[in-house]
């Protein structure tokens, strides 16, 4: 059945506009109005998952390599180097607003045009599109949200933009109340819900699980209202196993069907794993899953990392060398396929969380509950890899191993938690970028790239797409004025200093 709904998401395209203009995207609707929600939830879905090209700008080209999972000596790659491309910054924006956000206020005002405000459908549709604000507004900071994608359903055309302030404290509102609206037992959508395939109460798990996501991004903040949210997210009720993982499942087709982080590495082999990320996996059984030399060879002891900041002149001032085919890229065997699941939000994530929240505030069984949150979180963190492929598996002996090695340390919990949380979202770099600035975990050293526009630190923010200056002027610029400047120094409201 799940192939039925691929395909009718293939079908689709055909019928949909591939314009990426905001203004032209609120004239022209993506969906008929008559067709039914089962149908538009799959293809929305896909589009927050990804396509190649926002993925490659914004996941990839800035976010991986400023956290440092990846690095690259191609001067296009500006993240590895602080410099700047609006086009490339702003791609995220260009790309999700017209799509994803257009596709799910379609189909929320659809259901509200039905009376069909209390379905679990309308739940689901509210979590699914706090999704994609958090992390469109985690990049940009103040966004257009209340009056966003509604051009065709309100006439607005120039929507105004939110203070992040206000879009968090709604986020949280509306996952409160999504959660409440969900149980147990089966959506209508059945199969059409390429998530969870209709399951009610993982929907809720995935609710609360990303409200403390969204809760913790508050503690530099108002850390007692981010005490307030996680308190509701943990009794409400959080991912327990891997079960539970949010994430799509693709398939090797043609465009939203395929895995947008395989389609950037079968496009673009420039990339090698940071020399950071690969010293800190030493000794971890993660390490021949991640990496792997350009011909294939995983065997750890050959496993070496690029460091950042350098171009294809100065690579060969560099301590290995500038021959590329001596650095590990992201291991083509295991993770780069067109029909690689897409991970949302995972248990291993929550379980992290879960163990923040007891240092900080003793949550989730306070202070004699840290040390077993954080060996479920490094044991879920190795053990889902097997959803990319049987051959990823580890084995629970070396996950014991590991955690010897590497046992919970109550005297540096915030940065070994986070540390681990860095490591086990690794190709979701949209996350680990936003949890990074929230924390300042990992302890990254920035690269000083001659040319570079942030006085040689790690940028706080993408940039605005271009678009937004010309066609939504007035409100760009009452954004701007509000905010700081659009730069990639400016901070989001949540990255106080």
């Amino acid at each position: 059945m799940k192939n039925i709904f691929y395909l009718a998401v293939f079908s689709m395209l055909f019928i949909t506009s591939c314009d990426k203009g905001f203004e032209d995207a609120n004239v022209d609707p993506t969906y008929a109005s008559s067709l039914d929600v089962k149908y538009k939830f799959p293809q929305t879905i896909l589009y927050t998952a990804g396509q190649r090209y926002e993925t490659w700008r914004g996941n990839f080209i800035y976010c991986s390599v400023m956290i440092q999972h990846l690095a690259s000596t191609q001067g296009y790659w500006n993240g590895d180097k602080y410099t700047l491309s609006n086009s490339y910054a702003g791609a995220f924006w260009e790309a999700q607003y017209p799509q994803t956000v257009k596709a799910l206020e379609d189909m929320k005002a659809q259901l509200e045009a039905d009376e069909l405000t209390a379905s679990p459908e309308y739940a689901m549709v509210r979590v699914l599109r706090v999704f994609t604000y958090h992390r469109l507004t985690d990049l940009y900071g103040d966004i257009p949200y209340s009056e966003a994608g509604k051009g065709y359903i309100d006439g607005v055309l120039r929507p105004a933009y939110d203070d992040q302030e206000f879009i968090y404290k709604d986020m949280l509102n509306e996952l409160k109340e999504a959660s409440d609206a969900l149980s147990t037992g089966s959506s209508e959508l059945g199969s059409a819900d390429i998530i969870f395939n209709g399951d009610l109460s993982k929907w809720k798990k995935w609710a609360n699980s990303l409200m403390l996501r969204l809760s913790l991004r508050l503690v530099k903040r108002d850390a007692a209202l981010a005490q307030e949210w996680a308190a509701i997210a943990i009794q409400g009720g959080v991912m327990t196993s891997n079960e539970d993982i949010a994430y799509v499942k693709h398939q090797t087709g043609n465009g939203i069907l395929q895995n947008a982080n395989g389609e950037v590495f079968l496009a673009d082999r420039s990339s090698r794993i940071s020399k950071t990320f690969i010293d800190f996996l030493q000794g971890d059984p993660r390490l021949p899953i991640y990496a792997a030399l350009p011909d294939g060879n995983s065997d750890i002891a050959v496993q070496k990392g690029l460091p950042n900041g350098y171009d294809t002149t100065t690579i060969s001032d560099a301590p290995g060398g500038d021959d590329m085919a001596t650095y590990s890229e992201v291991n083509s065997n295991l993770l780069q396929g067109l029909d690689a699941p897409m991970f949302f939000q995972t248990y291993a994530e929550v379980e992290f969380m879960l163990a923040e929240s007891a240092v900080r505030w003793g949550l989730a069984g306070g202070a004699a509950a840290v040390e077993g949150h954080y060996n479920a979180g490094v044991t879920a963190a190795m053990t889902y890899l097997e959803l990319y492929s049987e051959d990823a598996a580890i084995s629970s002996e070396a996950i014991t191993d590991y955690l010897a090695n590497n046992p919970y340390d109550s005297s540096n919990a915030l940065e070994q938690i986070n540390t681990q949380y860095w490591a086990a979202v690794f190709l979701n770099e949209y996350e680990a970028y936003a949890n990074w600035r929230r924390t300042g975990f990992p302890v990254l050293t920035p690269v000083n790239y001659p040319g570079n526009v942030t006085s040689g630190t790690i940028p706080r923010r993408l940039t605005y797409f271009t678009g937004e200056a010309v066609t939504n002027k007035e409100n760009y610029e009452a954004a701007v004025a509000s905010q700081g400047a659009d730069l990639l120094t400016t901070r989001v409201w949540w990255d106080a200093e």
